[in-house]
């Protein structure tokens, strides 16, 4: 996109993922104020992490993050947007960057199956809650899931995972 950027990843370790945008926060930041004969920070804010149920999540924000640049009206479909996965996952055109999850790979027993069932995902609109769910998870760093996988992460977080209720809490009874 013009003015941020989603990245989808299953990291290997706990820390991969924050160590990975730490070295590109230093190195791209680095070799763009060369390039460009600039000094100083070029990200406006820190990174945000959602962890996402794969399980009923997963696809769905594929589908969020390939269809961003169509509802921001930059292209007319996902497959024209030059820094979409959606070329891979859907046309099958080869990109070593990606490496598809189990569950797109679930989706059919050879490549081309797998693209035919993941492109006919894009038949339906994503619903405005859904929409509205990921935003929020994503602008707020929550969790994104059931919240049944809600609760689990604050046991194994030991933090809030999910925003407090609205309202004063109740008297309680004397």
């Amino acid at each position: 996109m013009i003015n941020h950027v989603h990245l989808l990843a299953s990291p290997l370790e706990a820390s991969s993922i924050p160590k990975t945008m730490q070295s590109i926060g230093r190195k791209y930041v680095q070799y763009f104020n060369y390039h460009y004969n600039r000094t100083g920070t070029l990200w406006e804010g820190r990174y945000k992490a959602t962890l996402v149920d794969s399980e009923a999540y997963l696809l769905t924000c594929m589908r969020y993050i390939e269809l961003n640049p169509v509802r921001a009206r930059i292209v007319r479909q996902p497959k024209n947007y030059p820094w979409s996965s959606f070329k891979f996952n859907a046309l099958g055109e080869a990109d070593k960057l990606i490496t598809p999850h189990d569950l797109y790979d679930a989706l059919g027993k050879s490549s081309n199956k797998c693209q035919a069932a993941y492109t006919d995902l894009f038949k339906e609109k994503i619903a405005i809650e859904m929409l509205d769910d990921i935003r929020d998870a994503t602008n707020k760093a929550w969790p994104l899931g059931s919240d049944k996988f809600k609760h689990k992460i604050e046991k194994l977080t030991k933090r809030r995972a999910m925003p407090k209720s609205k309202g004063r809490p109740n008297k309680s009874r004397v």
